[in-house]
């Protein structure tokens, strides 16, 4: 029993030592097998690489191959210097109608935001009582007037029977008192009456200014008085009209060179542009300068004038203020998406005759519009990148493309053309090409002629335009293109109904007809 429980344990061992040997026998040879293929596989990369960098598919190609990039050219001409500041507008001058005399106020004869004259009669007091104290005056004065005259008559007489010695000097001297006395009170009776006048004018209420008017303040029924603050209403003088702004106090010395110009070419003009800054409002002169700068933001205050014909300018309104300091003659500029800041500082990528891109280091000057002033670095007429320049390097291969001219739209306000970029009439030749050649031989036969309905075809022509369809990629069949249905030939210009709007029959008729183009059967609407 010993002898056989050694035998089996020997046999175990051994059966356990054997696939041991086995397994890692498998183990090497799936490991150099792999070693083999990832050897093989490298030694394949290599060899497919080495030609790929000589071939256009390779690594190498890639870098040879042409960059494309959209060119302009350096432009030289005429750019104005522009500074633009946030100004108000401001009323030339202001004033209150107000009620020189205490009364009724009987009607008021102007409409709210009316522009009136001064001295244009605006609203009208009960002039009644003012008439009344009139008459009293001149009644007044009417009486002293007759006493005065007596008086003197009286000191005529006396004064003859002085140099008669029938009477006393004393009595002369007392009756010429009495004449001076009199014409004291009567000039005093006609300052009465003149003020008396002058109340009843008063109760006329006249514009102090040329202006628009506000709102009403008091309505007709209201008593008035002198001593109200608001008044009647407020005038404004719109036309002309200013703005206030303010400018950075570098180009002082620029503005006051030609602050006082004598002739009209010489002075500076300014622009009043809305908030968005599209529109121009109106264009002016400057008028004044502060006489002292701000120190909290090294700006300086300046007026301009508008005449504001159009009324488009009122007091208190925000507008973008655009003053034109001078003019470059003969400047170079280019787009501003031309212009490229990295390492190298400012550049542009200059395309030669040999269509390759040069990096050329630019000084920029003022910004007008969507173009830049190049100080140095250019010159007229050189080829510039403006679109493509983040894939190209210095030296690299290029195939330009040339950008469109820039069209001409009118700015709205002024009635000025300026410049703009659009690429619609590119855009439209390039669409309308592929519509011409695909129209067919029959469109090109027809020239100009109207092309005729599905429903007034004869049968050769019916068979010749399947054809055409077919040929251009439609679904063949009986059916008419879907482009011109039967039923859209037989109805004319009728306009086409609803789906909700059919009736059964006329849904099963569309449906049959979707089928028969070519669409997917079903019981939806088409």
């Amino acid at each position: 029993m010993a002898d056989n429980k050694k035998m089996t344990g020997g046999r175990w061992l051994g059966l356990a030592a054997l696939v041991a040997v086995l397994a890692g026998g498998g183990w090497w040879w799936s490991k150099s097998q792999v070693d083999t293929g990832a050897d093989k596989a490298g030694a394949d990369g290599k060899a497919a690489a080495a030609p790929g960098q000589a071939g256009p598919g390779g690594a190498g190609g890639r870098r040879n191959m042409p960059v494309p990039a959209v060119i302009d050219q350096v432009r030289a001409g005429d750019v104005p210097v522009m500074v633009t500041a946030i100004g108000t507008v401001t009323a030339r001058s202001t004033a209150a109608a107000r009620a020189r005399v205490d009364g009724l106020l009987q009607s008021v004869s102007f409409r709210e935001g009316q522009l009136v004259r001064a001295g244009d009669v605006i609203a009208q007091i009960d002039p009644l009582p003012f008439q009344a104290t009139l008459q009293q005056a001149l009644g007044q004065l009417a009486k002293d007037q007759a006493q005065l005259d007596s008086a003197k008559l009286d000191l005529v007489r006396y004064q003859k029977l002085l140099e008669q010695d029938s009477i006393a000097r004393q009595q002369v001297d007392a009756q010429a008192a009495l004449v001076k006395q009199l014409e004291g009170t009567l000039q005093a009776d006609r300052a009465q009456v003149a003020t008396a006048q002058l109340n009843v004018g008063y109760t006329q209420v006249k514009a102090p200014i040329t202006g628009r008017t506000g709102l009403r303040q008091v309505d007709a029924g209201n008593m008035v008085r002198a001593s109200d603050t608001n008044g009647i209403v407020i005038i404004t003088e719109v036309q002309p009209i200013t703005a206030v702004f303010a400018v950075p106090q570098e180009v002082l010395p620029s503005v006051l060179a030609r602050l006082n110009a004598k002739t009209a070419e010489d002075r500076l003009k300014v622009q009043a542009i809305d908030r968005d800054g599209r529109t121009v409002l109106d264009t002016g002169e400057l008028l004044a300068v502060d006489n002292q700068i701000d120190a909290a933001t090294g700006t300086v205050k300046l007026k301009a004038v508008f005449p504001n014909k159009a009324s488009r300018l009122f007091p208190n309104q925000f507008v973008n203020a655009k003053l034109e300091l001078e003019q470059l003659d003969g400047a170079l500029t280019v787009p501003q998406s031309a212009v490229q800041r990295g390492a190298p500082g400012t550049y542009v990528y200059v395309v030669t005759p040999e269509k390759t891109a040069s990096l050329r280091k630019v000084q920029l000057g003022v910004t007008s519009g969507d173009r830049v002033v190049v100080t140095s670095g250019l010159k007229e007429g050189e080829a510039i990148v403006i679109d493509g320049a983040d894939k190209l390097r210095d030296g690299a291969t290029v195939t330009t493309v040339q950008a469109p001219p820039p069209v001409r739209t009118r700015q709205r306000g002024d009635g000025k053309q300026s410049d703009g970029k659009g690429s619609a009439p590119a855009t439209s030749a390039a669409t309308s090409a592929p519509a011409a050649s695909s129209a067919g031989p029959a469109a090109a036969a027809s020239g100009d002629a109207p092309k005729k309905s599905w429903a007034d075809l004869s049968d050769v022509e019916k068979a010749e335009r399947r054809k055409q369809r077919e040929a251009t990629g439609g679904a063949p069949g009986n059916t008419p293109p879907a482009a011109a249905p039967a039923s859209a030939g037989a109805t004319g210009d009728a306009p086409r109904k609803a789906w909700a709007d059919l009736s059964d029959a006329e849904k099963a008729e569309r449906r049959k007809q979707r089928e028969a183009a070519g669409g997917a059967p079903g019981a939806g609407k088409p």
